[in-house]
């Protein structure tokens, strides 16, 4: 019995110095994406309106990177912060920890140079070569057109400081360990011509990230096989908003929706009367930045329409919103 438990005790002591290694090599060593390019990239005319473009209605950077009014239907940018950061995901909204967007206006990240900047957004490794949590999808950036990051990088410089000092994030156990094998190096690729509209939609869906919330959610990582099929619950003051199915599947998703269809239902919110009605409080209200979207080029719109169409119909049946009282049932 002696000898087993002195085996017993040699392996658990094994156990424990392995994970120990493992932790201090993950601490450590991790992330691994490489130094930031040393590169200046030309604010162009063109590039500065390709990403202004980009950054307000594609990948709607300034949807986080700025201030939100959740008193509104989609909660429209508030007046005063634009670019500035600050919008908080926390444990109460169902993140392992507490996470504020930075400020990128020259305030925030005026001293960063340009490729510290592509490093974080098509890696996920701030300037100090630190990990950042993927709310911002650089796994998706991190596949698009170097000339597109670059257009996104042209138009930040282009900002207005806004002084606004941005909390450090706090992260749960065990995300303050595996926070640093998430950043990946960038595997980029040319944005596909127009005229291949699936192929092309399928980069503009990537751009937007519609995967990253059109997907069902566990412990804030998307659960594999429910791409595109809805499900992400969002946790609000009101209740709680649950992601729509955008997958083909003719019942519960857009299988049945025309292109037109589709388009028609983003540019309401892009017509110059549209105003945002004030939520009470036990209606629904939504992440999703359809102020921002609707400014999405009707032909962009139509690419996604088209991808979307090709990809693994989910037959899940998603309730949109359930109140506050309903939901704590």
């Amino acid at each position: 019995m002696k000898k087993l438990l002195k085996i017993v005790g040699i392996l658990l002591l094994v156990l424990i110095l392995a994970a120990a290694a493992a932790a201090t090599y993950v601490k450590t060593a991790l992330p691994d994406v490489g130094e930031a390019p040393v590169v200046t990239i030309e604010k162009t005319p063109e590039r500065i309106a390709r990403g202004e473009y980009l950054a307000n209605h594609v990948n709607v950077c300034m949807d986080c990177h700025s201030t939100r009014d959740w008193s509104l239907f989609s909660a429209p940018l508030a007046a005063g912060n634009f670019g500035g950061g600050g919008e908080l995901f926390s444990r109460d909204m169902g993140f392992p920890g507490v996470f504020y967007a930075r400020n990128i206006t020259p305030y925030g990240i005026g001293k960063w140079t340009d490729g510290e900047i592509f490093r974080a957004i098509t890696t996920g490794t701030s300037k100090d070569g630190r990990a950042l949590f993927p709310i911002m999808p650089y796994l998706n950036y991190g596949q698009l057109d170097q000339e597109d990051i670059y257009s996104l990088i042209a138009y930040i410089r282009t900002l207005a400081p806004v002084q606004h000092d941005i909390d450090a994030p706090a992260y749960d156990f065990p995300v303050n360990i595996l926070i640093n094998t998430m950043p990946a190096k960038a595997n980029l690729a040319k944005r596909p011509a127009e005229t291949d509209q699936v192929a092309y939609g399928r980069y503009m869906a990537t751009a937007a990230s519609c995967v990253e919330c059109h997907s069902k959610r566990e412990k804030g990582e998307k659960v594999p096989g429910t791409e595109f099929g809805g499900g992400m619950e969002f946790i609000m003051p009101n209740g709680i908003t649950t992601s729509a199915n955008i997958s083909p599947d003719k019942t519960n998703g857009i299988g049945s929706w025309t292109a037109d269809a589709f388009v028609a239902r983003f540019k309401p919110y892009a017509d110059s009367s549209y105003k945002p009605h004030k939520v009470g409080p036990n209606d629904m209200n939504t992440p999703m930045p359809w102020t921002m979207y609707a400014g999405m080029k009707e032909s962009d719109l139509r690419a996604i329409f088209a991808y979307l169409q090709t990809v693994k119909p989910q037959s899940n049946k998603v309730v949109k919103f359930r109140p506050q009282q309903v939901a704590a049932n």
